[in-house]
């Protein structure tokens, strides 16, 4: 489908609601106009793709409302089916619109140009910086693929697990005053890795898995160690 073949559906979607609608206008696909209003560009692809959005970027030095246009259905734009809400959130954050166009030559308004305003998640930022906190020195490479990262709580688990394999069964608060590590009884309670074992109220010791887990994670303890 030709990118041409979008642009007399949304002549007629932006006539209808009023505009004067003109094709090629300079270096833009689509130009619509109303009354004393600024121009509305529409910039046409028949795919969702990084060129299309670039070129709608630079069109906001020209007009603050641009579009971005694209088929969609069956065999169409997978990345947008796909990932609809990060496509969306991204233009929402560019200040951009977006038009759908369906086989059957429906336009939909999925999104109109707006400036974008931030909202801050309080959680979430703290959350960041408890992270970061809390991990100690710099075990994890940026941009690594593996699933197993070295997160603050792996590290106080393996924390725990190395004093309960020197110490055998020690009680939760003195495991807690012994590695300094304060969530020690929620980690050895929810015992994410299956690690621990518990002896008796209050009491654990370290698992098959766990003695596996401290020759597994050693260079990780070895680093925790000497920081």
């Amino acid at each position: 489908m030709a990118e041409v073949d979008l642009y007399a559906p949304i002549k007629r979607f932006l006539e209808k609601q009023g505009y004067a609608v003109k094709g090629e206008i300079g270096e833009c696909d689509i130009v619509a106009v109303r009354n004393d209003e600024g121009p509305v560009i529409v910039e046409l692809k028949s795919q969702l793709n990084l060129a299309l959005i670039l070129q709608a970027v630079d069109r906001l030095s020209a007009s603050s409302t641009v579009y971005i246009a694209f088929r969609v259905g069956k065999g169409q734009s997978a990345s947008f089916r796909s990932r609809s809400k990060q496509v969306t959130s991204l233009l929402r954050r560019l200040g951009l619109g977006l038009l759908t166009v369906s086989a059957r030559n429906k336009v939909t308004a999925v999104l109109d140009p707006a400036p974008y305003r931030p909202r801050s998640n309080a959680t979430r930022r703290a959350r960041l910086l408890k992270e970061f906190g809390e991990r100690i020195g710099d075990p994890e490479q940026g941009g690594s693929a593996t699933k197993q990262r070295v997160t603050a709580y792996r590290q106080d688990a393996l924390r725990c697990a190395r004093e309960l394999a020197s110490a055998g069964v020690l009680k939760l608060s003195d495991l807690r005053a012994r590695t300094a590590v304060e969530r020690a009884a929620g980690i050895l309670q929810d015992n994410h890795y299956g690690w621990f074992d518990r002896v008796s109220q209050g009491h654990y010791e370290l698992s098959p898995n766990g003695q596996s887990a401290l020759s597994d994670w050693q260079k990780t303890l070895d680093a925790i160690a000497a920081n």
